[in-house]
C-alpha cells in the first residue's frame, strides 16, 4: 500500500510514489565549518545519484546520558548554522527540538521538524509541531509498540496538519540494547503515513558505555538494506567524516567515505521493491 505523499521542500517529497528519501548528517552540530563540509559532501553524493536528501544535525542533544557530555551549540547558534547549510548547499534541513516553545523558531529554518523518540508521546510537543504547518517526523519511542505510534500521528493531525512521517529506531531489548522488529515498518505504514528507518540509532547501545551510549556500527548497512527490502519511504543516517572523534554518538555514526557505496546498494534494492517509485 502506498503511503501519503508529503512535500518536504521544493522538489523533495517523501511517501506515495516519491523516490526513496535520504536523511543524513552528523548527529550534533560541532561547528559551522564542519556542518558545511558534511553538507557539501552529502549534497554531492545525492546529486550525483539524483536521489533527494535532507541534511540533519541537532542544535541540542538534551537527552545525553551524562550531564558532562557535549550537547551542541544551542538553539540560536544551531539555527544560524542550519540556515547557512540551507543557503550554501540548497539542501533542505531538519533538526529535532525538545520544548514546545522551540517549535516555531525551528520551523522558521527547518523544512522538516523532528520529534525525538523520548518525547513522542508528549502532546504539547506534537501539537506545537503540527501548528507550525511544517512536515513533522515523529521518531517512534523505543518503549512503544508500532501500532501505538498512530496516536502520536493523530495528535499532530488534530491541528489540521496532515504532513506526518513516522521513523522506526529500534525497541528496547533488555538493558543497554535495542532490537529492530521489521514487522513494525508495514504496521506503521498501515496508518497511511510515510515510514522512515533510522539505521544508525537502531544499532545504538543506550548508556552501554557507562556515562555514554555505545553502538554496533558494523550492523548499520545490514539493517538499512533489510529495511529498504521490506519497503520504506526514507532512510535516516548519522554520517560523520571521523565518527570515532565525533562529539556525540560516534559508535553508531556511519563513515562518510563509505556512504556512497551504501547509497548505491540501497537504491538498487529499492528499485527491486518499488520499481515505479
Amino acid at each position: 500500500m502506498l503511503s501519503q505523499r508529503i512535500d518536504v521542500a521544493e522538489g523533495v517529497a517523501v511517501g506515495g510514489d516519491a523516490p526513496l528519501l535520504l536523511i543524513a548528517g552528523p548527529d550534533v552540530i560541532e561547528s559551522e565549518a564542519h556542518a558545511l563540509k558534511m553538507a557539501r559532501a552529502l549534497a554531492e553524493i545525492a546529486q550525483s545519484r539524483k536521489v533527494p536528501l535532507v541534511f540533519k544535525s541537532s542544535f541540542d542533544k538534551a537527552n545525553r546520558t551524562s550531564v558532562d557530555s557535549p550537547r551542541g551549540p544551542g538553539l540560536e547558534e544551531g539555527l544560524r548554522v542550519l540556515s547557512a547549510v540551507r543557503r550554501e548547499t540548497g539542501l533542505p534541513v531538519t533538526t529535532d527540538f525538545h520544548l514546545p516553545s522551540q517549535a516555531a523558531p525551528v520551523a522558521a529554518v527547518a523544512d522538516l521538524l523532528q520529534v525525538p523518540a523520548f518525547l513522542c508521546r508528549q502532546t504539547d510537543m506534537l501539537v506545537a509541531a503540527g501548528r507550525t504547518g511544517r512536515p513533522v517526523n515523529i521518531k517512534k519511542g523505543q518503549f512503544i509498540a508500532p501500532h501505538d505510534a498512530a496516536h502520536a500521528v493523530d495528535k499532530v493531525r488534530s491541528t489540521g496538519n496532515e504532513q506526518v512521517m513516522l521513523t522506526e529506531r529500534g525497541t528496547t531489548f533488555g538493558y543497554n540494547n535495542l532490537v529492530v522488529d521489521f514487522r513494525s515498518l508495514p504496521r506503521m505504514r498501515a496508518s497511511g503515513v510515510p515510514v522512515c528507518f533510522d539505521a544508525t540509532h537502531s544499532v545504538q547501545l543506550p548508556g552501554g558505555m557507562g556515562g555514554r551510549s555505545g553502538g554496533e556500527r558494523e550492523f548499520i548497512a545490514d539493517l538499512a538494506r533489510a529495511a529498504v527490502a521490506v519497503g520504506v519511504d526514507a532512510v535516516f543516517f548519522e554520517v560523520h567524516d571521523r565518527p570515532d572523534e565525533a562529539l556525540c554518538d560516534g559508535p553508531n555514526q556511519y563513515f562518510l567515505d563509505r556512504f556512497p557505496e551504501l547509497v548505491d546498494t540501497l537504491l538498487a534494492v529499492d528499485r527491486c521493491v518499488r520499481p515505479d517509485a
